[in-house]
């Protein structure tokens, strides 16, 4: 979505991605605790035929590291870690004989929390061990299990064990260099603190109270990937981490991303990076999720490095960023002492020291050329829709939600195929009937609903036929200045059997109403016992509820003319029936 004050910024972005052949970007802005920049350029997919969207995925490489960060300082801030805290053996968090019994060097009992967050633990990936080009095991995943006897692909908890039988380079707290293992390690601290999985525990800490839902860990294949994740463009090809012998491309099974969790293995769009952290900030009268003390010791460099605090990269300024790259992608990230925040997330790496530099100044350039910051804020929802259920009858189906933090939703319906076409913010999007004229989204997706409420009837559908539901919330107020703003990630959705339709008709036909269309009221057949009921319009709006009694009628001649529902609540299910007031 165009923002017109980062319309040279939009000009310098697209100049560098021809300059540089870079094939998709994403890009996003914040300030003053909003998203006020979010948008994407050239295409996500192999073939270069779909447009990248800011709803797009990508793997975000070393820029997971402030993520760990932060999580490792909130655990700080509750009081269930501080930072001089020794990691190791029976003064340490990793106490398990898996990984003290492969230590044979001393020193590594002395490493503490903060040496970790500053890479200064004392391991040295420059420094060659195993015959291998350097001692990083991210790089040899294959000679790792086959050094520890493990299966391939090896976990992240292998990587460290290898690590642990080899020993420091330097004595903790003394010497700077960066190590991915450091942050690895960091990940199962946290996990042996909190007894969650990582990736669960940042969700609920950090990424769902932020709004940040568009973060997930990522897998090795295209099989695997991602919803709404892009293709990367992998530049070589290497010995597949599964074991088998293969050669690969680099990206797609050379690496193991799924190894590299709590230091590189994260996917988000680049407005939920940004999304985190300005809500991780604050802004006036609303705190951050993390106090401006604790922020400022992140961004304190350490001892040994002046230019490295925990988890950034600083400076004298005040400045913090981050950079990320690995075959395939190449990110940055960057906090400025004024407030600003950006992502820029490329779905190639950088071949050129040159291209990095120019990547680094274009957020620049654009917060200094920007005539005036926009006042709105283009999150989306920062809670979805939930508990998605249906109710089939003969004619149609009823479905039903929990409503999300959005002003409206849009209910998705396609056949026989999952749905993969989805809504663009800043664009809106008229409900039609189901299978009448064009496909609202792509080639068969229909929007079916688009109102502020929790449930809608849909009805013409062939029960020969599967249907595919979702359900998108969305925020369309003077915050967005008007423009609606989409939430995919984690939408409820749900599957119709194609048999769904004639079980439930056979069931619902002990009760029928008459006379259809009704002017009046309406007489139910079969009614036996006292039976509740409620009247709805077709999107589910209660009208009336009351229950019915034997030999008694239903009526219906202060409603408008035009098509409502009945829903019964039988004891042992719910049925529903539609009738025409004329």
């Amino acid at each position: 979505m165009a923002v017109s004050a980062f319309q040279p910024f939009d000009k310098a972005m697209q100049q560098f991605m021809q300059r540089w052949g870079i094939r998709g970007a994403s890009v996003a802005f914040g300030a003053q605790g909003r998203v006020v920049y979010a948008r994407a350029f050239g295409t996500s997919d192999a073939a270069g035929a779909q447009p990248m969207q800011p709803y797009h995925l990508l793997r975000v490489a070393s820029v997971s590291k402030p993520i760990t960060a932060l999580a490792v300082m909130k655990l700080v801030e509750q009081g269930r870690l501080h930072l001089t805290d020794k990691v190791f053996g029976p003064q340490g968090y990793l106490q398990r004989p898996y990984y003290t019994e492969a230590i044979r060097d001393q020193r590594i009992y002395d490493i503490t929390v903060q040496q970790l967050l500053e890479h200064t633990a004392g391991w040295d990936r420059d420094s060659d061990c195993d015959g291998q080009d350097g001692c990083d095991p991210i790089d040899f995943p294959v000679h790792v299990a086959q050094a520890m006897q493990a299966a391939t692909p090896v976990a992240d908890s292998t990587l460290i064990r290898f690590l642990l039988t080899r020993g420091l380079n330097t004595a903790p707290g003394t010497h700077y260099a960066y190590s991915n293992i450091g942050y690895l390690v960091l990940g199962k601290l946290l996990e042996a603190i909190t007894g969650q999985p990582y990736e669960t525990w940042v969700r609920q800490q950090l990424l769902e109270p932020a709004g940040a839902l568009e973060a997930h860990l990522g897998r090795n294949l295209p099989a695997d990937k991602l919803e709404r994740e892009v293709a990367y463009e992998s530049h070589y090809q290497t010995e597949a981490c599964d074991g088998s012998g293969r050669v690969v491309p680099a990206a797609y099974g050379g690496f193991n991303l799924e190894a590299m969790g709590a230091h590189g293995g994260w996917v988000c769009s680049a407005r939920s990076l940004v999304q985190l952290l300005q809500t991780v900030e604050g802004r006036a009268g609303q705190p951050g999720l993390l106090t401006p003390a604790t922020l400022a010791t992140m961004a304190q460099p350490s001892a040994v490095n002046a230019h490295y605090g925990k988890g950034w990269m600083v400076n004298a300024a005040g400045h913090r960023w981050h950079r990320g790259e690995m075959d395939g992608t190449g990110t940055y990230l960057v906090c400025t002492a004024g407030g600003f925040t950006w992502a820029i997330l490329l779905n190639a790496r950088p071949t050129s020291e040159m291209c990095w530099k120019e990547l680094d100044q274009l957020g620049w350039v654009a917060v200094q050329r920007a005539a005036s910051l926009p006042a709105h804020d283009l999150r989306p929802p920062t809670r979805n829709a939930s508990e998605l259920t249906a109710l089939p009858d003969s004619a149609g189906v009823m479905l039903r939600w929990q409503r999300g933090a959005g002003t409206r939703c849009l209910v998705l319906l396609q056949a026989d195929q999952p749905i993969t076409d989805f809504p663009l913010d800043g664009i809106r999007y008229t409900a039609a009937t189901w299978g009448e004229g064009r496909a609202t989204l792509g080639t068969g997706t229909y929007v079916v609903a688009n109102a502020a409420t929790d449930s809608v009837y849909v009805s013409h559908l062939d029960p020969r036929r599967r249907y595919y539901v979702r359900v998108v919330e969305y925020t369309e107020d003077a915050s967005t200045d008007f423009q609606p703003m989409y939430v995919l990630d984690g939408n409820p959705t749900l599957v119709l059997p194609a048999t769904s339709g004639t079980e439930l008709a056979n069931r619902a036909s002990t009760l029928s109403l008459y006379p259809n269309p009704a002017r009046t009221e309406l007489v139910v057949t079969a009614v036996a016992h006292p039976l509740p009921y409620e009247v709805t319009t077709l999107l589910g709006q209660r009208l009336r509820a009351s229950v019915l009694t034997p030999g008694h009628t239903i009526p219906v001649s202060n409603l408008q003319p035009g098509n409502y529902l009945i829903r019964f609540q039988l004891p042992e299910r719910i049925v529903f029936s539609r009738f025409v007031k004329e």
